[in-house]
């Protein structure tokens, strides 16, 4: 049974009235679509352009947003907002296919955009949050597309699986093991990474030099 359910009606409405009033969707969910965007594509200016992309498309399709939800969704459903993330994987996807980046320059762009937020005074500790940080993006760049955005919604912009599940046009029970691969692909990858740096440090390898 599908009903008519959405947390965001009366600001929909008021956009579909005046275009003018799109700016309270676009202050609500401008921060989430953001995010979604610099993890997809590693860079603070093409992420940014994604999102103003997303945003504008949305404003010129709202009249054919229709908004319905399941009964299970619950009061605190938006279908605008799992509307608005489709439009948001489309353009990123596009984006995707049509720019070519260097890997470090984009780690640098999105850890400078804030993706690191080290929580520390002394200098030390910042470098190695940072470096964490870079190891967790790298891990998540390299996940099969739809992998990585479910990992990104779940993880990021907090979304329900039926939420994940409506962007990405799968069932939750798909979503699911698409987040529980993830997260394994992604843990693997840090430990192996871990791995390879004590491997590296100084005194490690002097006694089989003996």
């Amino acid at each position: 049974t599908v009903v008519v359910l959405d947390r965001d009606r009366s600001l929909v409405e008021a956009a579909r009235r005046d275009p003018a009033q799109f700016d309270a969707l676009y202050r609500k969910y401008l921060a989430q679509v953001y995010a979604f965007a610099l993890y997809e594509l590693a860079d603070h200016h093409a992420a940014e352009d994604a999102t103003e992309r997303t945003f504008l498309r949305a404003l010129a399709a709202l009249s054919r947003f229709r908004e319905q939800a399941r009964p299970e969704d619950g009061p605190e459903a938006s279908t605008f907002r799992v509307w608005q993330f489709r439009i948001a994987r489309n353009v990123v996807a596009n984006e995707r296919r049509t720019r070519r980046r260097q890997p470090a320059d984009s780690l640098d762009a999105a850890l400078g955009a804030g993706l690191a937020i080290p929580d520390a005074t002394d200098i030390e500790a910042q470098a190695v949050t940072r470096d964490e940080a870079a190891g967790a993006l790298r891990a998540l760049q390299g996940l099969p597309d739809d992998r990585r955005r479910a990992l990104v919604l779940r993880s990021v912009d907090e979304m329900s699986t039926a939420e994940i599940a409506g962007i990405l046009g799968k069932s939750e029970g798909a979503v699911r093991v698409l987040i529980h691969r993830g997260l394994g692909a992604v843990a693997r990858e840090l430990g192996h990474e871990r791995g390879n740096i004590r491997g590296r440090e100084p005194g490690r390898d002097r006694g089989t030099s003996r």
